[in-house]
């Protein structure tokens, strides 16, 4: 029986700036909070959406082929779908009681890469679910908020010393948005664990199915990987 209650937080980020070389915007990356929010429910958790500003903007580039399949985008065209519902009417962090979960997820898109490192009503709702003996995950470019959360015991990252993966330089490059990346003083996943203390392990493709879970940590790599990422987080709140 875990001693943190059964309920998700899932991060939202709330940037929607342009980004892609195109102009195109960056913001939430569909697939990467739909398939946690799925798993998530379906092994009885109570899920809430939540992003810093109580808003966001969609990635376009997450609602096409391969990121996006048909039953997916069915949910996104839906709107009496539970997910849809949710996403319209988006919570603000810091009008939550971060004691309500015993889970934190953060969902992905380039666009967390510019609001994660400083979204403290977020933060500070990890820091009190990992405080409380709590699960905190993430996928693809989520990771960027984990160098910020802070283990109140040790003063340091809650990854420190842990293994973590996260959206590899070679996706970057193979996407062509690493230029992009530096000429906007983005840190790439890699960079952003192994300077918080972790070990950046990644998988053989840069869109391979790839997860870990190191204690009450878990990370996913990519878009592909968002489902296994869940269901492993969903495992280690389960083993508490």
């Amino acid at each position: 029986m875990s001693p943190v209650p059964k309920r998700a937080l899932i991060a939202i980020t709330s940037y929607d700036g342009p980004f892609y070389p195109n102009g195109d915007p960056t913001g939430l990356f569909y697939t990467e909070a739909l398939h946690p929010f799925t798993v998530l429910t379906e092994a009885g958790f109570t899920v809430d959406l939540a992003s810093e500003t109580g808003t966001y903007g969609m990635d376009p580039h997450s609602l096409h082929e391969p990121f996006a399949s048909e039953a997916d985008l069915k949910i996104y065209n839906n709107p009496e779908a539970e997910f849809t519902k949710k996403l319209a009417n988006l919570n603000k962090a810091s009008d939550l009681n971060p004691e309500d979960y015993g889970l934190f997820f953060a969902s992905a898109g380039h666009a967390t890469l510019f609001d994660y490192p400083t979204a403290k009503a977020l933060i500070a709702i990890a820091e009190d679910v990992w405080a409380r003996g709590g699960v905190v995950s993430s996928v693809c470019h989520g990771p960027a908020i984990l160098p910020y959360i802070m283990d109140k015991q040790t003063g340091k990252s809650i990854i420190y010393g842990k293994k973590v993966t996260g959206f590899t330089d070679e996706g970057e490059v193979e996407l062509g948005l690493m230029d992009k990346m530096n000429e906007l003083d983005l840190v790439p996943i890699s960079k952003a664990a192994e300077g918080a203390g972790a070990t950046y392990l990644k998988p053989e493709g840069p869109f391979d199915d790839y997860s870990i879970t190191d204690g009450r940590l878990v990370t996913g790599t990519n878009p592909a990987s968002a489902h296994s990422t869940a269901v492993k987080a969903v495992a280690a709140f389960e083993s508490l």
